[in-house]
This record gives structure tokens, C-alpha cells and sequence, in this order.
């Protein structure tokens, strides 16, 4: 098919248009374009004379496909650019002008022509010995590009006249376009195509055949499309759910049959529900067994390369090499990679012209006896001295009945968030993304995360993933079951707390006030990364935020070592409608939504939980009032009191306990006992120590366990009382008739109520919303919840009855005050 060219600067870009001619070829676009989306292989046109040689050679490092450049341009960068990323730009009259030269360095022309004169065309293409590419200033048409594919060259064709609607006289589908040179050799007019797996590297899935009205259909939906000969058009995967994204399409030599490269979903291509009509993987194999056993293959990878290393003889080196070509393919294919994916990468390192040292990192030039070694724990910041693993994991006990006024206000305080102090240490961090955007996000992005990324900001579609990023972002199934399970509670639950209708009070005769609910606008959405992934967090942010119409939602999490996002996140993203991914975390991540950035939206409200830096930084934007953004609330460590009984079951008690003190070193953890024996405590204590040794983050809870508290009350009405107080994050209830207490209850985010209602159940998915007030701010604050995302405006409507009857008021009332055009405002309109 042609290339178009995208020379409308300024002009509304449609992407359903891009994604379509991604799909059949490459785009033309100037070098001042920007924004152009990177699922597109772009050729940059250089017609400006300002541009130089360097600019020329960033724009192919950055993974422009070809530069079409002047004989001029093109004389500064033979021998520095190889021949095949090099077009000429030339008018049909200066051809001659062209060297021998520059013939030979370059692999094609775009000739720019007032009107198509074939036989011209021929005898430059004869004179070039390239490929043609023609950009008239008259009107295509397909009739053009039929004349042109003849004699073996191609139209380009502005972006503005082509459309994935049908032809008309001003603009040319795509689909159309594409199909022109194509001619069918069958007498039922379709097209032999061979179906290929673009993540396997073009292996073959299966033989279909396709009719114009299929292809264009493909084209424009990007879904695999195809002619029954019995049924008609075949929509694949339309009842079975095994769909097709269709990545490429392209003909063969003789412009008679079709190659549809695809990602395949579902069981696989196969009718027999195999991943290819060629046949399938022997379930006894050991590559299926080192597919389920990821552990061995990693352990296959690093032993086979550390044999290779080792190897001497050439015939040691050939072995030891194709068995790690072999466990590393094996590892590719597992997290949905392939060839094509390896080509692609490779491809993109070999485009480009200016290139790093090469040289490896220092912890791997030890000769491979001393290599660094990654350890499954997570390592704990703490000014405490190193835990015995071996001294009983307990709480710190405290009689209620026993201790001072003065006593008992230090138990209810919660580690000091020093917040003029942390607030002067994210003011450099927020400024700095205030004044350079995306500048400084990639920098503090690479300084505190160690990650390089191209750009901070992820657009959909999230999920599934895009082909050459479909292998980082594999799911478990029964993660993504739960996840849609926890989204259909939790969506439940807000959409009933939707205010949806206005309330209307007359308030006197004549006077009608009402008050009615507003979605905010935008919305940025703070799911932290660090010691844990955290889909549940982008569930409770973004279902209300979804619920209540929000126009805008943008999610910030820290990237992984990688610079992905965990694939649970990007699942999350996709079911609530998010709009955009800031992979950044911290203080610069709250400044980007505050401020915006060149790729990230600025928001209206900043929502989430985080550290203390984050928390610091929410802070302090609310309070710029160039910012103009709001929080949620403030946030702390995550915190929980059980109160509990002798009727409790000690398990479920050390259970909950743990469930909070695993989040962090600075988790707050409070079992309040009503009347418990020593004997009870004593079962609690130790079900703690038990558990907490079974988890893989135990040197987490060793740690917030020492610092947690057991207070000893006498009955249930202290123990609420204390509770009350104390405010907190969540309450769990272990008592007999608990749910007769709930009423009891007057500061708490989140209440748990009875032996079978465990605090992670509204963690992730009874339908109430995790995200909730810490630090005792549970006695001023809500948890997050729909109207969290609303607004209230109120109105009113006065009759010129009601205005008699009420202007006088208004008018003493501002009298008073001294106001004078206020009462004035009324009594011009009575008369007065």
C-alpha cells in the first residue's frame, strides 16, 4: 500500500485512522511533528532547511524508521547513515542533479510531482534504481494508485484524504487504498491468507481466505476479520472469545494473496482449540514442564550460562550456547515473547546511529566467583538493633486500668510525621517537576527508582498489553477471576452511593434552594509500589472515581526495576476506564498530577495512600494555590485494633493482628482484651509468634510487632471507649453479639464485624473501600467513597413573590454588615 503523509500541523489527529494505517503501512511525518504515537513506523520528511545532521540522526535513534532528506542533508550523512534509512526528497525536475554517489546511499526517493507523468516516473525509477515514492499536489485516487503499483511504485497520500470511512470524493478509505493492487486468481474473487503469530515470530496458525469487505473491516477494527466460503463474513473468535489483534497485514510479490500477523487470545486459532491448525505441544515434553516450572527454568538459564562461560574448546562453546539458546527461547515463549519480539529489539538497538560504551557493570566483572546475590527478603530500614530470629515475636502489654491520664494519651499518639520538616525535603522534589516536567520526572525516575524510562506516561489501551510488551505483563487466571470478582463488589457497593438526585426544599414561599452532585472533572489516583503490589488500592481508588463519571482518571505507581507496571495494575486500569499510567511514585509523582507535565495530566484531586513523602507532597499542594488541587485526606502508616473477647478464637485474633503488622515496619497494630485471661493472652501471644514465622515477610512483622500493643480493659464499654479514641484505620470486632455494638461505634475508617469477617475481606473485595483515614483522622474523615468524587452545587430560584418576602431580610441583614450594593441588589429589583 502507499505511505500517507501527515502534513496537517495542528489538525485533529483521529486515531482510529492511525491504528489503521499502522496496520497496512508506515506514516510519513515532518521533523517539527510531535506527539506521534509509537505503534506507528514512521518515516520523518525533512523539508526544512533549519534541521541539521545531528537532529537528523537523534530522530533515527529514536526510532524513526527512515529520513527523507535533500540532496543537500544527504551529502553530510553518507557513509554515517547505512543506505536503507536513507530516502531522497527530490522535485521531478532536479533528478538529474543526483550523484552516483547518492544513488548508491540511499534506498529510495519521494518524488514531489505537479502532475503524475508515468513514463517520466519509469525513467526515473530506471535512473534512481530505488524505490518511488510520488507525492502529487493533485487529488489521489485509486485509479492513481493502481497506474502507480504497475510500473512498481507507491502514492503518498496526505492524512487529511484518507478515512477508515467509505470512499467519497475527498477522501480515499484505507482500506480501499490497500487493496487496489490486490487481484484474485480464484473464481469466488477471495484471497488466500495465511494467519501468523506476530509474539511467535510468524509462525503459522492456520490458512483462511479474506474479501475485500473482510480486509477492510480488519483494517479498520483491528481485529481478525475473514471470508467463510460457506457462511460469509467470519468474525474470529465472535462466539468461541479466542479474538485476534490484528498487528500487520501485507501481500505477497504477486499481489494475489494475504499474510495476516496477529496476537491470538482465547484457547488458541485452532478450532480443536489448539494454538495452531498445525498441531500442538506434547503435554509429556520437557519444555511443557519447564513452561509449569518457572523455578527450574531459571535455574536451567543461569547454570547454562555460567557453563558457556566456562566453556574453552569450540565444540564445548557450540553445545553449551544452544542450550541456553534453547532454555532462553523456552523462557520467551512462557511470558508470551518470541522471535519477533527479539527481532524487534534487536532491530531497534542495530537503528541506532550513535551508541553506548558497551561496557558491563562493575558487580559483574569479578571473574563470576563473587557475584552479587538477590535474597527473597525484603531488607528492613530501622534505627531499632538487629531482631534475634530466635526471641519470641510479641506485643508490648498495658493494664488500662493501671495507667495515668498522661499515660494514656501516649498510647493513643502515633509515630510524629514531622511534617514541616518533610515538607522542606519534597519542596525541591515538587518544584523541580513544577518548572521541567517530564524532564524531571525521567530524572528523579532514574535516580530514585533505577529505572530509564522514554516517557513517564502509559496510554491505553492497557489490557492485554501491546505485542512487544505482552511477555512482562502475563497474569495468573485466578488473580485476574478474583479481580473481576472484587471489581463486581466493589462496583456494587459505590454505584449504590451515587448522588444521583437533587435535593429540592422550598424554603419559603416563592424560595426554592436545591443541591445537586457534580463528578470532579479529573482525578489523579497514588497506588504505591514498594514492598508489595497493590492492585486492590487502584480497585478502591478507581471503581468510585468510574462510578461517579470522573472525566479524567489518571493512575501514579512506581515502575518496576524493568520500567513496567505489574500486570495486575494494568488490568485494573483497563476494567475502571483509567486514562492515563504515571509511572512514578513519590513526591514527584504527586507534583506531576498537581501541575501536569508535558505527557501527564494535571488533576483536580489527588487520591491514595503513600509514604511520607508522598503524604508530604499531597500537602503541600493543596495548600499552592497555583496548583488548585485537592486530597482525599491525610495519610499515615496502616494501622488496626481488634477488640476481642474470651469467646474470640485466638487464631482468627493473631490472623487479623498480622494481616496489618506485614504492611510495614511502621504499622500500628492494638489488640484491646475485655475481661481476656491470662490464659487467653497467653494463646493470642503465642498464635502470633506462630504465624508471623510462616509468613515470607516476617522480618517486617518481627519489627512492627514490638512496637504494637496489647491493653488490657475491663469490659466492652472501656474497650469501645479506648477504641473511640483511639480513631482507628480499622476495628475489628471479636465479641459476642458483636453486631448489636456496631451502633456503638463513633470514630473508625472501616469496621469488621464478627469471627468471619476478616480485615483483608475489605481489603480487596467485599464491596466497602480500603482506602481510608489513619493517624486518628478517622475522628474528623471518611474513608474514600463515591461522593468522595463528587461535588455539591447549590442553587436557588426566587419567584418575584418570594423576593417580596424575603428581599427586606436580605436587606437588613446587609445593612447591618455594612454592605451596601447588597442591599441594593434587592431593592433595585423591588422598587425600593
Amino acid at each position: 500500500m502507499p505511505c500517507s503523509a501527515l502534513s496537517l500541523e495542528g489538525a485533529p489527529v483521529e486515531d482510529s485512522v492511525l491504528r489503521a494505517i499502522s496496520r497496512v503501512t508506515s506514516l510519513i511525518v515532518k521533523s517539527s511533528q510531535a506527539g506521534i504515537p509509537d505503534y506507528l513506523n514512521r518515516y520523518i520528511l525533512v523539508d526544512d532547511a533549519s534541521v541539521d545532521r545531528d537532529q537528523v540522526l537523534a530522530a533515527l535513534d529514536d526510532g524513526a524508521e527512515k529520513a527523507i532528506i535533500s540532496l543537500t542533508l544527504a551529502k553530510k550523512l553518507v557513509g554515517v547513515v547505512p543506505a536503507n534509512r536513507l530516502f531522497l526528497l527530490l522535485d521531478a525536475a532536479n533528478v538529474s542533479a543526483v550523484p552516483d554517489s547518492l544513488r548508491n546511499a540511499v534506498c529510495g526517493v519521494l518524488l514531489k510531482m505537479l502532475e503524475v507523468d508515468i513514463d517520466l516516473i519509469q525513467s526515473i525509477s530506471t535512473f534512481v534504481g530505488s524505490v518511488i515514492y510520488v507525492l502529487p499536489t493533485d487529488n489521489p485516487s485509486t485509479s492513481l494508485i493502481a497506474k502507480l503499483a504497475a510500473i512498481g511504485a507507491s502514492l503518498v497520500i496526505p492524512f487529511k484524504q484518507l478515512t477508515t470511512n467509505a470512499t467519497s470524493q475527498t477522501q480515499i478509505n484505507i482500506g480501499d487504498a490497500f487493496l487496489t493492487p490486490l487481484i484474485s486468481d480464484r473464481s469466488d474473487g477471495l484471497f488466500p491468507t495465511i494467519v501468523t503469530s506476530y509474539s511467535e515470530g510468524g509462525k503459522a496458525l492456520g490458512l483462511v481466505y479474506s474479501s475485500r469487505e473482510s480486509v477492510k473491516e480488519s483494517i479498520a477494527s483491528g481485529k481478525g476479520v475473514y471470508q467463510s466460503r460457506k457462511h460469509g463474513i467470519w468474525r474470529k473468535g465472535e462466539t468461541s472469545g479466542a479474538t485476534q489483534d490484528v498487528i500487520h497485514i501485507r501481500m505477497d510479490c504477486d499481489s494475489d494473496s494475504l499474510e495476516f500477523r496477529v496476537v491470538q487470545h482465547g484457547a488458541g486459532f485452532c478450532h480443536l482449540n489448539r494454538p495452531s491448525c498445525f498441531g500442538d505441544l506434547d503435554e509429556g515434553s520437557y519444555t511443557n514442564r519447564l513452561f509449569k516450572d518457572q523455578a527450574l527454568l531459571r535455574a536451567k538459564i543461569m547454570e547454562e550460562a555460567d557453563e558457556l562461560c566456562r566453556a574453552d574448546s569450540k565444540e564445548e562453546i557450540v553445545f553449551e550456547a544452544s542450550d541456553l539458546i534453547y532454555f532462553t527461547l523456552t523462557r520467551c515463549v512462557a511470558v508470551g515473547a518470541g522471535l519477533r519480539d527479539i527481532e524487534q529489539s534487536l532491530g531497534r538497538k542495530a537503528r541506532k546511529i550513535t551508541r553506548r560504551p558497551g561496557n558491563a557493570k562493575p558487580q559483574w566483572m569479578s571473574g563470576g566467583e563473587n557475584l552479587p546475590q538477590v535474597t527473597s527478603q525484603n531488607i528492613i530500614a530501622s534505627d531499632s538493633p538487629a531482631a534475634d530470629a530466635n526471641k519470641p515475636i510479641c506485643m508490648r502489654t498495658v493494664d488500662l486500668a493501671t495507667t495515668t491520664q498522661e499515660e494514656r494519651k501516649r498510647l493513643l499518639k502515633r509515630p510524629v510525621l514531622r511534617s514541616d520538616e518533610m515538607i522542606a525535603k519534597v519542596k525541591p522534589i515538587v518544584d523541580d517537576v513544577r518548572k521541567r516536567g517530564d524532564a524531571a520526572l525521567l530524572h528523579l525516575t532514574a535516580k530514585f527508582d533505577k529505572v530509564q524510562l522514554d516517557t513517564p506516561v502509559l496510554l491505553p489501551p492497557f489490557y492485554p498489553p501491546p505485542p512487544p510488551a505482552a511477555g512482562k505483563h502475563q497474569m495468573d487466571h485466578a488473580v485476574k477471576d478474583a479481580i473481576d470478582i472484587a471489581y463486581a463488589n466493589v462496583r456494587k457497593f459505590h454505584a449504590a452511593q451515587v448522588d444521583g438526585k437533587a435535593l429540592v426544599v422550598e424554603t419559603t414561599p416563592g424560595v426554592t434552594c436545591s443541591r445537586f452532585a457534580r463528578p470532579i472533572a479529573r482525578v489523579g489516583l497514588y497506588v504505591p509500589g514498594g514492598t508489595a503490589v497493590l492492585p486492590s488500592t487502584a480497585l478502591m481508588l478507581g471503581v468510585p472515581a468510574q462510578v461517579a463519571g470522573c472525566g479524567q482518571i489518571v493512575i501514579a505507581t512506581p515502575p518496576r526495576p524493568d520500567g513496567s507496571i505489574s500486570p495486575e495494575v494494568l488490568y485494573v486500569a483497563h476494567l475502571v476506564g483509567a486514562h492515563a499510567i504515571l509511572r512514578a511514585g513519590g513526591a514527584q509523582a504527586v507534583a506531576a498530577l498537581a501541575y501536569g507535565t508535558q505527557t501527564c495530566p494535571k488533576v483536580d484531586k489527588i487520591f491514595g495512600p503513600g509514604n511520607q513523602w508522598v503524604t508530604a507532597a499531597k500537602m503541600f499542594v493543596q495548600n499552592d494555590t497555583e496548583a488548585l488541587v485537592s486530597i482525599d485526606m491525610p495519610a499515615g502508616p496502616s494501622e488496626v485494633l481488634v477488640i476481642a473477647d474470651d469467646d474470640s478464637d485466638h487464631a482468627f485474633v493473631a490472623a487479623d493482628l498480622l494481616s496489618q503488622a506485614e504492611h510495614g515496619v511502621d504499622s500500628q497494630v492494638v489488640l484491646v482484651g475485655v475481661a481476656l485471661s491470662d490464659a487467653k493472652l497467653a494463646a493470642v501471644e503465642a498464635e502470633v509468634d506462630k504465624q508471623a514465622r510462616t509468613l515470607s515477610r516476617v522480618d517486617i512483622v518481627r519489627e512492627s510487632i514490638s512496637r504494637s500493643l496489647i491493653i488490657k480493659t475491663q469490659n466492652s464499654e472501656e474497650a469501645l471507649q479506648f477504641s473511640n479514641e483511639y480513631a482507628p484505620e480499622h476495628l475489628i470486632l471479636h465479641l459476642r453479639d458483636a453486631s448489636t455494638l456496631v451502633n456503638r461505634v463513633e470514630n473508625a475508617g472501616s469496621v469488621f464485624v464478627g469471627p468471619f469477617t476478616p480485615e483483608s475481606c475489605g481489603d480487596y473485595a467485599s464491596g466497602t473501600n480500603h482506602t481510608l483515614p489513619t493517624n486518628g483522622y478517622a475522628r474528623q474523615f471518611s474513608g474514600v467513597n463515591t461522593q468522595s468524587f463528587q461535588k455539591h452545587i447549590t442553587s436557588q430560584e426566587i419567584t418575584k413573590e418570594g423576593l417580596e418576602s424575603l428581599g427586606p431580610v436580605v436587606a437588613t441583614l446587609a445593612d447591618c454588615e455594612g454592605l451596601q450594593a447588597h442591599a441594593n441588589a434587592v431593592r433595585i429589583r423591588l422598587g425600593v
